[in-house]
């Protein structure tokens, strides 16, 4: 990334999104124009937020959501809960704190456990649907110990499974990707998890991922409608990957919400979703980068020449 910001007449200062952080914004707050926020931060169940609450401390602007949102968006619990106060189709989940918790009844097999904080598909593998109490109680617990939160159970759905890139203030859609699992390899659940995303996309060719999802236009109406709902209802600002699966009758529920999303360079990743959408709509990655900073620069009111 840190090429093309300079390859498009960027001055560029890398800062490490850890402990040390803070130091390097405070010496240089008065130097940064903008920061662009690509950090995941590093520790605690808020680590989403750190770097946007350092730069409002100290006055820099940032691109993407505020510290609020980028709590919110790190719990999946917590942003289904707002999601389905503002009337968005939410799927019914439950937060296992302990393996000996008992499964609620509105709760039916299969289901899919997954840690309630973490993205990329941490803990999201061909293991993580479930058929049994056997099976749900075994995967609960791996999660607890692996990364030491709850777990999230929902029902597992098999309908179609859509991801849509949304950029600018007000958002503008990206065309929408479909995850095509019929053409996953034998033995693979139907479902983005980790062993697909970064084995599956990266290693293999494949065509897993088809954009512009062949879709009509009663559900591509029904796919930007809920995605402008969930940008409002969280505050998103900038960009953002909404994730989003159907059941049989092609009913869309929100799952979640990556901010900032994933923006893997194209010589480092092909199939890194946001830049692969903004290519199919005729964007290269420099003039992704530059749009992304155009829209937090307005937001902000910045006017500035030399960059």
């Amino acid at each position: 990334m840190v090429s093309h910001l300079k390859h498009v007449g960027y001055n560029v200062l890398q800062i490490e999104a850890d402990e040390k952080a803070y130091l390097s914004l405070y010496s240089h707050r008065y130097e940064i124009y903008l920061a662009l926020n690509y950090s995941l931060g590093i520790h605690g169940k808020d680590r989403y937020a750190h770097i946007p609450a350092m730069c409002e401390m100290l006055g820099i602007p940032y691109t993407g959501a505020s510290p609020l949102t980028q709590a919110l968006v790190m719990n999946k619990a917590k942003a289904k809960q707002l999601c389905k106060a503002y009337g968005i189709p939410t799927l019914p989940y439950q937060l296992f704190s302990s393996p000996d918790d008992k499964r609620e009844s509105r709760l039916s097999y299969p289901l899919i456990v997954k840690p309630v904080g973490q993205g990329s598909s941490a803990g999201i593998t061909n293991d993580s649907v479930v058929r049994s109490d056997a099976e749900l109680k075994k995967q609960v617990t791996l999660i607890l110990k692996t990364f030491h939160e709850p777990a999230l159970v929902e029902p597992f759905l098999t309908g179609r499974e859509f991801s849509i890139a949304m950029l600018g203030n007000p958002p503008k859609f990206l065309p929408i990707i479909e995850s095509n699992h019929a053409h996953l390899p034998k033995g693979y659940q139907p479902l983005d998890s980790l062993e697909v995303k970064w084995y599956v996309e990266e290693e293999k060719d494949s065509d897993h991922l088809l954009c512009p999802a062949k879709i009509d236009t009663r559900l591509r109406g029904k796919l930007e409608n809920m995605g402008r709902q969930i940008w409002e209802a969280l505050d998103i600002k900038d960009l953002s990957r909404i994730d989003i699966r159907c059941d049989e009758e092609e009913n869309p529920f929100f799952l979640e919400i990556n901010s900032p999303p994933g923006l893997t360079p194209p010589e480092v990743s092909k199939s890194s979703y946001f830049p692969f959408a903004a290519r199919v709509a005729g964007m290269d990655y420099d003039e992704l980068i530059k749009t992304l900073i155009s829209a937090a620069e307005t937001r902000y009111g910045l006017r500035r020449n030399n960059k």
